[in-house]
């Protein structure tokens, strides 16, 4: 039996576009590539931010597009007890801290010391002074975090320098992405995640919360944006327009065109996502990066 297990993992802000088509793609043919199992996570910890009735349809557009996970599909919603679970046990571990800073504080105190934008400044390390706790950050360290990634190569980065103790439970009580997407890969023993390029700055931290819960980081595989007219990431955010539903095999072929494969005009979705596991398969073995 193969050890090899991935996932696609959505947020459901709105509907599947093109940029999420090629994440969607690459995951499930680098699972199928390694004979492992692919699966699908709702990703839905931002309940102000979800469209109602994404989830299930970013569901069907998978089915349509025969992307079926292997095994159930998880809903975050479903898992905020094992995130508190974990939060209790950094924190009797000492890995986290409670921060009674507000954004606009923590970003004048980080503008007085001369930080980078977005760098935490460290205020509440120390304790709040007697002021209540809003949120509860990782304690990070300034030993630069560094991990080869199947695509771009070594990626190293000073966490304390260059984003600071970050949240794993916001001030809104919601439970931040870091914290919930390392407790969900260990559940769900994840061992390889493939995903856009932006996230690669986010591995660091993710790697960060993987030793302090004693456990062996996944590998990576960061893939090249999809773009829109302005240079800009294609995403929810930025207005993508969602897949055609009448037209899902030509998404699908410009999806592959995306990762940079030759088109293939199988007569089906089957057809074509056995030839194209087959093509992922060979050019990985060819870059020795399978």
């Amino acid at each position: 039996m193969t050890s090899y297990r991935g996932r696609f993992a959505p947020s459901p802000t709105g509907l599947l576009h093109a940029g999420s088509l090629v994440a969607a793609m690459a995951s499930y043919l680098d699972a199928r590539a390694h004979d492992g199992v692919w699966l699908v996570r709702i990703e839905d910890i931002d309940p102000p931010r979800d469209v109602p009735g994404a989830d299930k349809a970013i569901i069907d557009t998978l089915r349509r597009l025969g992307l079926n996970s292997d095994e159930p599909v998880l809903w975050q919603h479903d898992r905020y007890d094992a995130y508190a679970e974990t939060l209790k046990r950094l924190r009797r571990d000492g890995r986290v801290y409670g921060c009674a800073c507000s954004r606009r504080e923590a970003a004048e105190r980080a503008l007085a010391l001369g930080l980078p934008a977005g760098v935490y400044p460290g205020t509440c390390r120390s304790g709040t002074g007697g002021r209540p706790v809003r949120a509860w950050r990782f304690l990070t360290n300034g030993v630069p975090v560094t991990f080869d990634d199947r695509l771009a190569g070594s990626f190293t980065q000073n966490v304390e320098k260059e984003a600071g103790d970050f949240v794993l439970k916001r001030a809104d009580g919601l439970w931040a992405y870091q914290l919930a997407v390392v407790a969900d890969d260990l559940y769900q023993g994840v061992t390889d995640i493939v995903r856009g390029a932006d996230l690669i700055d986010n591995t660091p931290r993710q790697i960060m919360l993987y030793e302090a819960l004693g456990a062996r980081p996944p590998r990576y595989m960061h893939l090249p944006l999809v773009l829109n007219s302005d240079g800009q990431k294609l995403s929810k955010q930025q207005g993508a327009v969602p897949l055609n539903p009448d037209d899902l095999r030509g998404e699908t072929e410009r999806a592959w065109r995306h990762l940079g494969f030759e088109p293939i005009g199988a007569d089906s979705q089957a057809a074509f996502w056995k030839t194209a596991a087959r093509c992922w398969k060979e050019r990985l073995e060819a870059r020795g990066v399978f």
